[in-house]
């Protein structure tokens, strides 16, 4: 089966890597440059900020290597694709719509992963999303690509915990170890027209939208402290990080710790308000969030790029007393959730 790959992530390389492992007929990849217009920001350019480069593992297996750089509907990657005569596409970790005219230049169309559990959490961001809304379980998905939006045919699932303590780093990498499993479960069956088709259940699905850098910011008055938790972890390095304000200054709250006892402290203050020693944490400082309760932050960095344990940041700002505000930004996109 001649299969044609598309992806432009280090997920995407990941499963790229095992279909070739595994052998694979990969006659070409198809990927986007790190840097690459989409329609929901027009203003400017987003970042991919999980992109990793197929140039090296396109050589090694000496196979063609296209970058989209123009809209996915024009004609040269159409022509291109008829010019690899592909079986199959396999999209992984792609930022585009795949039109039609590209599905149909592989006889068996296209199928790609998609990091939730379809019919739930289609569109942008989901392993993000998931954790934001507190979920504990989340998958990935292999489907069959149609006209709308992630709601093509399931070929197959795998499922796993999203554990109290795990960032979106651990989340990206428990979607990566799952997605290569499927690859390499699921490719073999559909090269031999053994491999399921199951229509998914529309009247389950949730959308979520892509997300941008400025959505990170910490709404302290409408959050609580288990959200504020979920929020920060859900939005950590590989990505642009949750933030917040102090006097105008823009801060990136990179780590927290998990809300329990301690966080109840009794005392009193706005949302927002800093208490820089909570009880029993010697590691952070505390904010106030909307149920009262504390968020204790581990650690903080500025916008120049430095970072701060909580504690060392608390005694520098002396921040006892004071209070989170908000405040504009204006960064450029940035995906790759």
């Amino acid at each position: 089966m001649r299969v044609v790959f598309m992806g432009a992530s280090e997920l995407g390389w990941e499963c790229c890597r095992a279909l070739f492992e595994a052998g694979q007929q990969v006659v070409g990849v198809f990927s986007i440059p790190r840097e690459f217009r989409i329609s929901w920001s027009p203003g400017a350019a987003v970042t991919n900020v999980r992109f990793k480069s197929f140039e090296g593992l396109a050589a090694a297996h000496s196979v063609p290597l296209v970058y989209v750089t123009k809209k996915m509907s024009d004609p040269e990657y159409a022509e291109e694709m008829r010019r690899l005569r592909p079986d199959l596409l396999i999209v992984v970790g792609w930022y585009y719509m795949l039109p039609r005219s590209l599905r149909e230049a592989a006889t068996l169309g296209a199928v790609g992963l998609h990091a939730s559990l379809l019919p739930k959490y289609r569109g942008g961001a989901p392993l993000v999303w998931a954790v934001i809304n507190g979920e504990t379980s989340t998958g990935v998905s292999l489907f069959h690509f149609a006209d709308g939006v992630d709601d093509g045919d399931l070929v197959g699932q795998a499922r796993f915990d999203i554990g109290e303590g795990d960032d979106i780093a651990a989340l990206v990498g428990k979607a990566t170890e799952a997605s290569v499993g499927l690859m390499r479960e699921c490719v073999p069956l559909l090269a031999s027209g053994d491999a399921p088709r199951v229509p998914q259940d529309h009247s389950l699905a949730t959308v979520v939208p892509q997300r941008r850098p400025e959505d990170g910011l910490i709404d302290w008055g409408a959050k609580s402290a288990r959200q504020a938790y979920d929020w920060v972890r859900a939005q950590t390095r590989p990505y642009p990080g949750a933030f917040t304000y102090l006097n105008g200054e823009k801060l990136i709250v990179w780590r927290a710790a998990p809300p329990d006892a301690r966080d109840e402290d009794g005392g009193a203050g706005a949302p927002g308000s800093i208490v820089r020693k909570p009880a029993g944490a010697a590691d952070g400082f505390g904010v106030r969030c909307a149920d009262g309760r504390l968020l204790r932050v581990l650690e903080v960095g500025d916008a120049g790029g430095a970072c701060f344990g909580g504690a060392e940041f608390a005694r520098a700002r002396a921040l006892d007393g004071g209070a989170f505000d908000t405040g504009d930004m204006g960064n450029a996109g940035v995906t790759g959730r």
